[in-house]
């Protein structure tokens, strides 16, 4: 959610900070805008709405300098307005702000400053911010910054500029994702960003801050302090950080000639699924190699218990880890939703695995549930997409998915790799614990042939888009599985609601006749996922029953089983293989019937109303 990017350098900084906001529109947002220093004088243009809009102000009025700060915003505090939209600024034309996050104690704040004669006027927690800066401030932006922060209660990354301390920009965060541009060759300049897409333009060279860390941006360079060495005396200790090389393109992030970045990235995975497994797959010990778990060495061999914390899509992954691991590897494991896990008194121990599931590796509730596990003594694990972000660095170890740039904001190609992942870490811990060396084997030639089965599930995208015009103006869906594919109904049936805003539900198969059948007639769709596994005979008996209800079936069956023929109402096949590997099949055509239903009901596809790519808040 919200994006921030900052430029200082030779340059004009108007389109560096408009083309890096352009990077971030798939974060979600509702307004937008920008502040440039020049000449000592600021000059602010922001927008409600699109992108599009502000566009079209600065065309008229074009804004000069070669410092600047900009901001997509996604509402918290206020609704989405022109007044609202960040930058914002303490009055007077001092401390210009763009802030990600929530400031939890700005009323309290606002109250003194209010006292001292400050008069805001904006609804929104980040004036708060401006103010207070602006109240402290001495002769040095960073001394008022760091002063100012160390009385915030909340979440925050921020950059700040101010025309009385002109020639940099100072940036902060905690809990909220920020990472520095540095200028490459002998450009004087540098960026900061909330993404790493906002600054491939320009740099592949990065810098990631870690939480309660504050750094100055000038055009020679860059300086990263920590916080809470900030003392009295007003002096900070310098951080060193090696600077990280980004080695993916920007064209991974366009949409390569399709319609639609969603659609792009649903075709991608047979090559992202590939990419899980690349290197990783021992064949000949019928095994996997996990190079990002060398530290849990110890840990894998005596754990006792697995804890999976993740929200949304990546919870459903979560809940089929635990199905694999349960049934192949024989170790208990727990599936929390980050948000509870957090705020409860979770019971874990030495040997109790947290492993935390985030595309983007910032999501705010499963960081903050991973650093309460680590805070009770449990050794943690990240699985996540973006290298470099915070799970990736504050876990003791981790695998990432090598999903590329997700830029549609309902995941898909991150969910399949996640999954991926979570096989190829089943077959490590089950190896460990007496998993025949044939089963491996078995395991691992499925593995293999599943790119090619999912090239074989995509075929069916002109059918399932046929199918989609029967059923785009139904108010309603249910999904329905068993094992496996029980965690395939629910991530179904939330893509449908995501994209489409279609009121859809996931449900055990077995469920439905404890409460949904008495949903069930003619304008009520039902998706059953019923590839032909252990439990088919008992789905094959629960589709019986909705037709006996006059329901409409759409069944996604294994390729061969002609059993539900003239019994469904749509019929979709997909690839025969292994049941604990079903669900990297049996979620594609459930990808390409909820996209191609909310192009038909004209919904933005990639940016969904009311939702961020990457929820950095609670």
């Amino acid at each position: 959610m919200c994006g921030i990017v900052g430029y200082i350098g030779a340059r004009k900084a108007q389109p560096i900070l408009v083309e890096g906001l352009r990077r971030m529109e798939y974060r979600g947002y509702d307004s937008a805008g920008i502040a440039v220093l020049d000449d000592g004088e600021i000059q602010v243009q922001k927008a409600a709405g699109r992108l599009a809009v502000l566009e079209r102000g600065l065309a008229r009025d074009p804004l000069t300098g070669n410092c600047g700060i900009g901001h997509t915003r996604w509402a918290t505090h206020g609704p989405p307005t022109t007044v609202n939209a960040h930058p914002h600024s303490a009055g007077r034309g001092n401390v210009l702000l763009v802030h990600n996050g929530i400031i939890e104690n700005y009323e309290t704040l606002k109250a003194r400053l209010v006292e001292l004669g400050h008069e805001f006027h904006t609804e929104t927690d980040t004036e708060v911010l401006c103010h207070l800066i602006d109240e402290v401030y001495d002769g040095n932006l960073e001394h008022a910054v760091a002063s100012a922060l160390m009385r915030v209660e909340g979440a925050f990354g921020i950059a700040v500029i101010d025309p009385r301390d002109p020639d940099k920009i100072v940036v902060a965060r905690r809990g909220s994702p920020l990472l520095i541009g540095v200028g490459e060759g002998e450009a004087n300049e540098t960026f900061v960003a909330s993404d790493v897409a906002a600054v491939l333009d320009h740099t592949r060279q990065v810098v990631y801050l870690d939480d309660g860390e504050l750094a100055v941006l000038t055009r020679e360079g860059h300086e990263i302090h920590s916080l809470s060495d900030y003392g009295p005396s007003g002096t900070f200790n310098r951080v060193e950080r090696e600077v990280k090389h980004i080695d993916w393109d920007l064209e991974r992030i366009e949409k390569g000639g399709y319609d639609h970045f969603m659609l792009k990235e649903i075709f991608e995975q047979p090559s992202t699924i590939r990419d899980a497994m690349r290197g990783r797959l021992l064949e000949d010990d019928g095994s996997a190699r996990l190079g990002g778990l060398r530290h849990l060495e110890e840990v894998l061999d005596r754990v006792e218990r697995i804890v999976f914390t993740a929200c949304g899509t990546s919870w459903h992954a979560a809940l089929v880890g635990e199905y694999l691991i349960e049934d192949i590897a024989r170790i208990p494991v727990e599936v929390e939703y980050a948000s509870e896990f957090r705020y409860r008194r979770p019971i874990v121990t030495e040997n109790t695995l947290v492993v935390a599931i985030s595309q983007s590796g910032e999501t705010a509730d499963t960081l903050a549930a991973m650093r309460e596990a680590k805070r009770q003594g449990a050794p943690v694990m990240g699985i996540v997409n973006v290298v470099g972000s915070s799970i990736a660095r504050e876990s003791d170890g981790g695998v990432y998915i090598h999903s590329g740039p997700e830029i549609g904001v309902a995941s898909t190609k991150a969910f399949t790799g996640q999954l991926t992942v979570l096989a190829l870490f089943t077959l490590l811990l089950a190896r460990k614990r007496g998993l025949s060396l044939l089963e491996g084997r078995k395991l691992v030639a499925a593995l293999e042939e599943i790119p090619a089965s999912v090239e074989k599930a995509l075929a069916l995208d002109a059918q399932i888009a046929t199918i989609a015009e029967e059923y785009q103006r139904h108010a309603n869906a249910l999904y329905l599985g068993r094992g496996y594919n029980f965690p395939v109904a629910l991530e179904g049936a939330l893509k449908l609601k995501e994209i489409s805003y279609v009121h859809a539900e996931g449900y055990p198969a077995a469920e439905m006749k404890h409460g949904p059948i008495a949903l069930i007639d003619e304008n009520m769709p039902v998706v059953f996922i019923a590839p032909s596994d252990a439990v088919y005979p008992k789905v094959a008996a629960n589709i019986e029953e909705v037709k006996a209800r006059g329901g409409r079936v759409i069944a996604i069956v294994t390729e061969g089983n002609h059993d539900l023929d003239g019994k469904a109402d749509h019929v979709i096949p997909v690839p025969a293989t292994m049941d604990p590997l079903q669900p990297l099949l049996t979620v594609i055509p459930l990808q390409l019937l909820a996209y191609h239903i909310a192009l038909l009901r004209g919904c933005d596809v990639d940016m969904p109303r009311n939702l961020a790519k990457s929820v950095t808040v609670e």
